[in-house]
């Protein structure tokens, strides 16, 4: 069966009905960080973006947020709320980047293949907290291509410092520290990840990570297939009260969206030396 891709005049009349474009969000030193930064544009590049899932993290407007951006880089963006789009072949070799915000569910075997595949070969992936690091369970080698797995936040919504730890590379450069009212994600994380901002748990939850620093913003590989994740964005609201995290996703998906034509960069440092 073809999946069924969404209307795009009806998808983006909803989204300025709504309101929730975010487009406008005003930035300052960030915004000219960005703009000196090397990072590629998405013009003539083909976007699919995937959302679904558990809906309490709001799938379609969180994606909603950021697709009339990516139309404004010149990018064409096809828009679907299944994952079988993920088992049409046609699609995943036609396009350049994958966005997705598809929070647990189950991936189908030819759908899995199609996207794992997909990304193997060079496409690249971007999302953000659990519509990519906490979809599909019980899929290891989908984690294993993420870089990471949601397994907690203590508190639920509490008020939390992202610390920016690479002030040279262009997702982060030109980025101070800023404070998140979302939930804090405790992850299990590849240690291969090229970590970009951490986190710090405070204890208070729980006493036993109390110091625990732990990635919030990452890149890294999955063969060919340029990966980016971030774990805000709870709630799409948060992109509109803080710029620099609708900033670093927006940044993360310039970078993931050059997959195929970008140099492979070597970063490859592991946590744990022999």
């Amino acid at each position: 069966m073809k999946p069924q891709i969404l209307d795009r005049r009806a998808f983006l009349q909803h989204t300025l009905l709504t309101g929730t474009a975010l487009t406008g969000v005003s930035l300052t030193n960030s915004t000219r960080a960005s703009q000196m930064s090397p990072l590629p544009s998405l013009k003539d590049k083909s976007v699919l973006v995937v959302w679904g899932g558990w809906n309490g993290h709001r799938p379609k407007q969180s994606v909603e947020v950021f697709v009339p951006w990516i139309e404004s880089q010149g990018a064409t963006v096809t828009v679907s709320d299944t994952l079988d789009i993920y088992a049409d072949n046609d699609t995943m070799s036609g396009c350049d980047l994958i966005i997705q915000s598809w929070t647990m569910g189950e991936l189908g075997g030819r759908q899995g293949r199609g996207l794992l595949n997909a990304v193997r070969n060079g496409v690249g992936l971007a999302g953000w907290h659990g519509g990519l690091g906490d979809a599909f369970r019980d899929n290891t080698e989908y984690q294993f291509m993420v870089g990471g797995q949601w397994v907690a936040h203590p508190g639920g919504v509490i008020d939390y410092t992202v610390n920016v730890t690479d002030h040279t590379d262009p997702v982060t450069a030109g980025l101070s520290d800023f404070q998140m009212h979302s939930e804090q994600y405790f992850m299990h994380v590849d240690p291969n990840v090229k970590v970009l901002a951490t986190t710090t748990f405070s204890g208070e939850h729980n006493d036993w990570i109390k110091g625990c620093v732990m990635p919030v913003v990452w890149k890294k590989y999955y063969g060919q297939g340029r990966i980016f994740y971030a774990s805000i964005g709870h709630a799409p609201k948060e992109f509109a009260d803080v710029p620099e995290a609708l900033e670093i996703v927006k940044r993360g998906i310039l970078w993931a969206g050059d997959s195929k034509t970008g140099t492979k960069e070597s970063w490859v440092s592991p946590v744990y030396r022999a």
